[in-house]
C-alpha cells in the first residue's frame, strides 16, 4: 500500500462570496515541492489560465497509462524514444444523470528505437497498460485507445 497527498488552498481574498463572482482560483501543492495553480473550468466560471480539475483527471489518466506502457516495454526490451498523447476526456451525465467524465480517450504516438513492434505487440501493450493502471483501475470513466 502506498499513501498520496496533495495540499490543496484556496483563499477568498479580496472578493465578494457571490455564486457568480468567488474566485475559483485555488493551488495544489505535492510533497516533492511543485506547486500548481488551479481553477475552475471556465465553464463553470473559474479562470482559464490554471489547470481545472477536468483537465488534471484527463491528465492523470493519460500519464498514468503512458508510465504502465514504458514500464511494460521496458520490461520486453522494447525501446520508446518518444510517447506523445493528446488526450481527450467526455463530460456528460453519467448512467445516474450526474455530470462526470464519463469517457477518455487516448491518442498515443509513440517513437520506437529501432524496428517498431507489430500492432498485435503494441496493442497487448495497451490492453496490458490499462488493466494495470492505477487511475484507470479506480475510475469507471471509459477509457479508449485510438490509433
Amino acid at each position: 500500500m502506498s499513501e498520496h497527498v496533495v495540499d490543496v488552498s484556496w483563499s477568498r481574498g479580496e472578493y465578494d462570496f457571490a455564486y457568480d463572482s468567488y474566485n475559483r482560483d485555488h493551488e495544489w501543492r505535492f510533497d516533492g515541492g511543485i506547486t500548481v495553480p488551479g481553477s475552475a473550468n471556465p465553464k463553470y466560471l473559474g479562470n482559464p489560465g490554471p489547470v481545472d480539475p477536468e483537465e488534471a483527471f484527463v491528465a492523470a489518466l493519460s500519464s498514468c497509462h503512458m508510465l504502465t506502457f514504458l514500464s511494460i516495454a521496458a520490461r520486453k526490451r522494447l525501446v520508446v524514444d518518444a510517447y506523445d498523447d493528446h488526450a481527450v476526456g467526455v463530460m456528460a451525465p453519467n448512467a445516474a444523470g450526474r455530470l462526470a467524465i464519463t469517457q477518455v480517450t487516448l491518442h498515443p504516438k509513440i517513437v520506437w528505437a529501432g524496428d517498431e513492434p507489430d500492432a498485435a505487440t503494441i496493442e497487448k501493450i495497451h490492453h496490458l497498460s490499462h488493466r494495470e493502471c492505477f487511475i484507470a483501475n479506480s475510475v469507471t470513466t471509459e477509457i479508449t485507445v485510438a490509433s
